[in-house]
Parts: structure tokens; C-alpha cells; sequence
């Protein structure tokens, strides 16, 4: 796909957030543990979405797309192997071992990536008693029941605090995690899992004890994606427009409105609408030594890394000098090379460090979309630039935010689609 921009266009008009992409996709996985109905609300129909449906239908659940929910049924788990076709269409198919063990027992997994990528996984899977064999590119797991486990993870991975909630509401009496990961569509998954008959203390926090057993059918609705929320958010602001999100959760934005106010961003909360005013300059505060403010991520609730790209377009827009510090993840600033190209005063220090200088006006520019991640940035770049910029590769944009270019278009962006 082949988006053409045409920049400085202010947003305006009323936004509605899709359901959380990474939310539906770890309750999907989650709907398997039961041979009972299990009904999503606010389903996002992106394309990982629409593969995890896939792959779940392969593992042998029903699913039906109704009018107002996915309907999931798994009377029985007919396959144990999640082979390397499935990876290949979504690494999260990983989340398809906890249904499996937990009513099958026995699974394999085919994994031709590092293994290293899985330590903090399997680290947890054996504390809780599974056993795991490593045949080359072949994993083999048999699951037991436990009593009690005290465990903790040594790492705050999302899958990995997934995968061990949905194995320990089925097969243990007790598990007690240390060190989980707290992310919106986890304390999601874990409400889900006590509608679903598991009894959870500490939901949305990294201490949670569990109380497994059988667990039976339910309804959940998907929440709002608070990435796109605060991408949107960010992009209204650097146009320069001024638009009202609707259906947000405050409480999911708290560190993200603390950090945009450093970057000049306004963002006032009534009940679950979000309103952006319009901002004809944003301005950096809270000087700090040599730069005016430092942008860092943090597992969460610490500022999330899905938004240091949209953060760094922000900064070339705003007056001051930001250090930009991406702690969690190597390479995910080598994106700023696009920007530098369309006129922003950028020095990369180093893969986890950049200073930006602004205000910059960005140029025309033609940008090749890399990953998911930062798409939905370039197109903010693209949105706030001076003239015509051609983005190749958007379908990526819309793999995790489900119709965000034609709802920026709702709003007065200027953008036409070509399929390529």
C-alpha cells in the first residue's frame, strides 16, 4: 500500500479508538483454555488479529464473526503442534501453548528463531513444573498440575506474564508471579480469566496471585487501544489541529499525559473523552543540564517504547532541545535517518540514544515504512510536513490499528491510498 500526504492540514472532529490489537490477540489464546462459548466485544479486525483467529480455527475452535462479537468454541484442542507456519504469520502464536498444555498435557513447538528470545518463558514454564526438552529447532512441553508455585519472572515480558496467568488458572491450585508485567491488555486478560472461574488478587500489577481451576465461558469486551489513542493524540497536536477522542481510559494515559505536557501537549480529560486543543507551538519544559527535557521508556506504567517514534516526530516540532532514550529495546531509533532526511536536527548518540533540536519544518520526502511500530509515526511526520510525502509499505500502519488511515481521513487529513 502507497499512501500520498499532503502535510499541514489540521485535524479536527471526533476520533473513536479501535479495540487493543495485543488485547484481542492474547484473549483469543485465552478462549481455547475452555470447551465452553467464550464472546469478545470490540474486536479489532487488523490483519494479527485476523491471523490469530486463523490459527485458533486450525487448533480447533469454531469461530464465528457475529454482529456484535468473535465467538469462540473449543470443544476440543485438535492439534498439539505449533509449527513454524504459525510463527511465521504471528510470533504470538507462542500464547497457543498455554490452551494446549493446559487441556492436552503435551505440546511442541518449532521455533527456527533464537532461542534466547524465549528464556524468560520457558524460565517460568519450568519453575511451574512443565518440562521442556530442546531438540534443535524442535521444543517439546509436558504440563503437570501443581499445588503451589512461587515464582518469578526474569523478565517483565507481556507474552511470558500471559502465557504463565493462563496456565496457572488452569493447572494450578496456587501460583504466586513476581515481577509480571502490568500492561492495560494483561490486567484485561487476567479480569477475563476470573469471569472465566479463576480467582486472581492483584490484577494490572506485577505481584499476582492466582487460584486456578476449571474454568468455564464468558463475555469481555476488547478496551480501547491506548497506543493509538495517544498516537492520534500527538499527531492532532504537531498538525496543528484540535479533535476529541472519545471512549478512553484515563487511567491508562496517566504517564503518557505526564510526558506529553514536557513535550507542550495538552490533553484534558473529561470523564472518557480525551480532548487535544490546539497548539500553534509547543513548547518544551522542565530543563534538565544540557537538554531541555529527556524522554525515557520504562516497562509499565512507565512510559511505554510503542510511543518513543511518534515522540521523537513530536520533539522535532516542539522548541527545545529532548534527549530521547529508548532503554528497553536495541535499534528502534534507527528510524530517525527518515527523519533527518525531511529536514529535522537530529544527533543519534548511539541505538538507544537521540537529541533532537526544534522546531524543524519537515520537507517532502519519500519515507519506505520498515515495521509497525513506527508507521503510524512517519504518517504523523508526513501529516505536520511541508508539502507531498509518499509512504510505501503503510499496510504495515494497520496491521496493529484497525482503519487509523481512513478515520485520519475523517478528521481532514489529507491522504490518498494507492494499492501496490
Amino acid at each position: 500500500m502507497r499512501l500520498t500526504v499532503q502535510g499541514r492540514t489540521p485535524l479536527t472532529g471526533n476520533y473513536q479508538p479501535s479495540g487493543n490489537s495485543n488485547e484481542a490477540i492474547a484473549l483469543i489464546a485465552a478462549s481455547m483454555l475452555t470447551p465452553e462459548s467464550v464472546c469478545l466485544q470490540s474486536v479489532p479486525k487488523t490483519r494479527a488479529v485476523r491471523r490469530m483467529v486463523e490459527m485458533a480455527g486450525e487448533l480447533g475452535a469454531a469461530v464465528e464473526w457475529q454482529e456484535t462479537c468473535l465467538s469462540l468454541r473449543t470443544e476440543r484442542i485438535a492439534e498439539r503442534h505449533i509449527h513454524t507456519g504459525h510463527i511465521t504469520r504471528s510470533v504470538a502464536a507462542i500464547l497457543f501453548l498455554a490452551p494446549i498444555l493446559a487441556r492436552r498435557d503435551h505440546a511442541t513447538l518449532e521455533w527456527e528463531q533464537s532461542i534466547g528470545r524465549l528464556h524468560t518463558h520457558f524460565s517460568a514454564m519450568r519453575d511451574l513444573g512443565i518440562k521442556i526438552e530442546i531438540q534443535g529447532s524442535i521444543v517439546k512441553f509436558t504440563a503437570q498440575r501443581w499445588q503451589k508455585q512461587d515464582i518469578i519472572l526474569t523478565g517483565t515480558s507481556v507474552t511470558a506474564t500471559a502465557l504463565v496467568c493462563m496456565l496457572a488458572a488452569v493447572l494450578g491450585e496456587e501460583t504466586i508471579i513476581h515481577n509480571a508485567a502490568s500492561e492495560p491488555h494483561l490486567r484485561s486478560l487476567q479480569e477475563m480469566l476470573v469471569k472465566m472461574g479463576a480467582k486472581i488478587e492483584g490484577i494490572g500489577s506485577n505481584l499476582i496471585r492466582i487460584l486456578g481451576g476449571n474454568l468455564s465461558g464468558a463475555e469481555h469486551a476488547i478496551h480501547p487501544d491506548h497506543i493509538e489513542i495517544a498516537s492520534i493524540a500527538a499527531i492532532s497536536a504537531i498538525t496543528p489541529g484540535h479533535i476529541n477522542i472519545e471512549a478512553v481510559v484515563p487511567a491508562d494515559l496517566r504517564m503518557i499525559q505526564k510526558v506529553y505536557a514536557r513535550l507542550g501537549i495538552t490533553m484534558i480529560f473529561e470523564d472518557n473523552r480525551l480532548y487535544v486543543p490546539e497548539q500553534a507551538q509547543l513548547l518544551i519544559s522542565s530543563r534538565q543540564e544540557d537538554v531541555d527535557v529527556e524522554i525515557d521508556t520504562a516497562p509499565w506504567p512507565g512510559y511505554p517504547s510503542d510511543l518513543i517514534a511518534i515522540s521523537t516526530v513530536v520533539a522535532t516540532q516542539a522548541n527545545g532541545t529532548t534527549l530521547i532514550h529508548e532503554k528497553l529495546f536495541n535499534n528502534r531509533l534507527l528510524f530517525v535517518d527518515k527523519l533527518k532526511a525531511m529536514g529535522a536536527q537530529i544527533i543519534l548518540c548511539d541505538p538507544h540514544r537521540a537529541i533532537v533540536v526544534g522546531p524543524t519544518p519537515l520537507q517532502s520526502e519519500y519515507l519506505d515504512n520498515p515495521d509497525i511500530r513506527i508507521g503510524l509515526a512517519l504518517l504523523g511526520a508526513a501529516l505536520c510536513a511541508e508539502g507531498q510525502v509518499i509512504i510505501d509499505r503503510a499496510e504495515l500502519i494497520e496491521r496493529n490499528f484497525e482503519n487509523v488511515i481512513q478515520k485520519l481521513v475523517g478528521l481532514g487529513a489529507a491522504i490518498q491510498v494507492e494499492d501496490t
